[in-house]
């Protein structure tokens, strides 16, 4: 690397990597990752909180004169990453503990677990970004629309105002439904055998409707539809099978849908691009060794290399990297307990299901962590004799790398689009990474704490449908053939361009959750229609909609988390 390449690399650190940013990232890290820990488990789905974090972290530097667009990105890069790591340990870990598996987990394997993942995301994430940000042409929808609203929100008052007062009115009727039983948590239940039918009454399940959008969630709830009055009341009526023999077909249904949903994103999209990648890496090999910030980023362009191994920018880099991948494998193994041949596979694997994570969220905005934890927990059962315990610790090693990955590439296309330092974003990324590690692990273990084992699990308090498909892949799938047939179906819907990881969910979680959830959809559709009417400007109506939103769902899952820790704090006091 070129001395003035390295001069006006530090220039970009100095100037956007700043201690007010670091001090208020990290502060909205410890908020962010607690929340979307409890948002994880409750909802059994984690939407990107960037947008969140963009405006919040926009508004916050506002307040201390500070009105860098590139500093509000890197403080919003520092206050999402840990919400990805949360993801990763929400939708794997927790199918210890409905599983009964003797021994459990400890705070300690749990904290080895994220840490071992965060730092192989952190590594592979270092090495793939000029790849599949700069040379690509990958969408990275998540990543452009936080581009568009720090841009728009600069352009625009009340932003904040907006954002904080949804963000009270979700806390205080949280309160109002959970601590003083003032309002009930179900409305319109009906007693339907084998089916949980009612409206889940939650802000923050409406605003995920709200977000992820009609489209999406109308798959959602034909699934639900099908398996609930389909299967369940159709095949009892028939005569076909029982209640209890219901369930079993559905869920193994619902599961073998998401998962030919991942087979499918890797054989459609996955593959066939990471063939051209490794056909360009090989053409490129050897090329520059320069990693160029973008124009106004205070670093010199350097002559820009290609191929997947483009951002090792020197040997120290290297040296930083390697002593990174070591560490990781050194808690896989000595923290961990597992065999040097399974940490190996872990490590190799991570790497490529971290790009395959990159190109499905570059595609789609998805990032299926939890079914790329899966696949190599499957391979590493075929290929040793390893705990069923330790098994759930391979998957949510993988899940943590997945998702982190799956944040970092989103946050690199934000800094791509309005010129921020790659290297002020990676290092903001691995600090609120790694604090997201300790805070997820200890909302983690107060959840578990302040309810039980027993409340983990599809109908139960904390539903945790990823969780619970990676036990039953452990433990035994109640209906083979039914799996097989949602795995068959899954690819091939998919491939035809229909959502089968949606159908997947819809069948597998408790109807009342995409009913919900649907119910928020029809809201964004009311809600933009009644705009357009008014005649108010397409890019504040989104705007409006996404703050307030984010604002519902914000303030609901940190009131869950302060409940959470206020009956651990009355449990020890008592």
């Amino acid at each position: 690397m070129s001395q003035s390449s390295s001069q006006g690399s530090r220039a970009g650190l100095r100037g956007q990597l700043t201690p007010a940013g670091i001090v208020i990232g990290c502060v909205g890290c410890v908020i962010i990752t607690a929340s979307s820990v409890y948002t994880a488990l409750k909802m059994g789905s984690l939407p990107w909180p960037t947008i969140f974090t963009s405006i919040t972290a926009l508004v916050l530097l506002r307040a201390f004169g500070h009105r860098s667009l590139n500093e509000a990105n890197i403080t919003q890069i520092i206050m999402s990453a840990g919400s990805m790591v949360a993801g990763g340990l929400a939708f794997t870990i927790p199918g210890i503990w409905m599983l009964g598996l003797e021994g459990g987990t400890s705070l300690g394997e749990m904290l080895g677990v994220a840490l071992a993942g965060t730092l192989l995301g952190l590594v592979a994430t270092a090495l793939i970004r000029r790849r599949f940000v700069d040379e690509s042409d990958l969408e990275y929808p998540i990543g452009t629309a936080a581009a568009e609203t720090l841009t728009a929100a600069t352009n625009r008052g009340g932003t904040g105002k907006r954002l904080f007062l949804s963000m009270g009115v979700a806390g205080l009727y949280s309160v109002a439904r959970d601590v003083l039983g003032w309002v009930p948590a179900m409305l319109c239940a009906l007693p339907i055998p084998g089916v949980t039918f009612g409206i889940y009454n939650s802000p923050m399940m409406l605003s995920v409707g709200f977000l992820v959008g009609f489209g999406a969630l109308a798959f959602c709830m034909a699934g639900a539809v099908f398996a609930n009055f389909g299967l369940v009341v159709g095949g009892v009526a028939a005569g076909l099978w029982d209640v209890a023999t219901a369930g079993g077909i559905v869920k193994s249904l619902g599961m073998g849908l998401m998962m030919g949903s991942g087979i499918a994103v890797l054989l459609k999209d996955i593959l066939p691009a990471l063939v051209r990648m490794v056909r360009n890496g090989g053409e490129a090999a050897g090329a520059g060794t320069g990693a160029s910030a973008p124009a106004g980023a205070g670093a010199a362009p350097d002559p820009a290399p290609s191929g997947l191994f483009a951002d090792l920018t020197g040997r120290y880099d290297a040296g930083i990297l390697a002593l990174m991948v070591a560490a990781a494998a050194l808690v896989i193994c000595l923290g961990l307990g597992l065999s040097p041949l399974v940490a190996v596979v872990i490590v190799l694997l991570s790497f490529v299901t971290t790009i395959m994570s990159a190109q499905s969220v570059g595609s789609t905005g998805i990032d299926p962590m939890e079914i790329f934890g899966l696949i190599v927990l499957l391979i590493v059962a075929v290929i040793s004799d390893t705990a069923p315990v330790k098994l759930f610790f391979v998957a949510g090693i993988v899940a943590v790398t997945c998702g982190l990955a799956g944040d970092v590439m989103s946050d690199f296309k934000t800094g791509a689009l309005i010129g921020t330092n790659p290297r002020a974003m990676w290092a903001g990324q691995a600090v609120g990474a790694l604090l997201g590690v300790v805070v997820a692990v200890l909302t983690m273990n107060a959840l578990f704490a302040a309810y039980g084992p027993d409340a983990f699990g599809v109908g139960k308090a904390f539903v945790a449908a990823q969780a619970s498909v990676v036990a039953t892949m452990v433990s035994g799938i109640p209906s083979v053939p039914a799996f097989a047939l949602g795995l068959a179906a899954g690819i091939g819907l998919y491939l035809v361009g229909l959502s089968s990881m949606m159908i997947g969910l819809g069948v597998y979680l408790p109807f009342y959750m995409p009913l919900s959830m649907f119910l928020g959809a029809l809201a964004k559709v009311v809600f933009d229609r009644f705009a357009r009417r008014a005649g108010v400007d397409e890019q504040a109506e989104q705007e409006t909609g996404i703050v307030v939103a984010s604002g519902l769902l914000g303030g609901e899952s940190i009131v869950g988390v302060i409940i959470a820790l206020a009956s651990v704090v009355a449990g020890l006091a008592g």
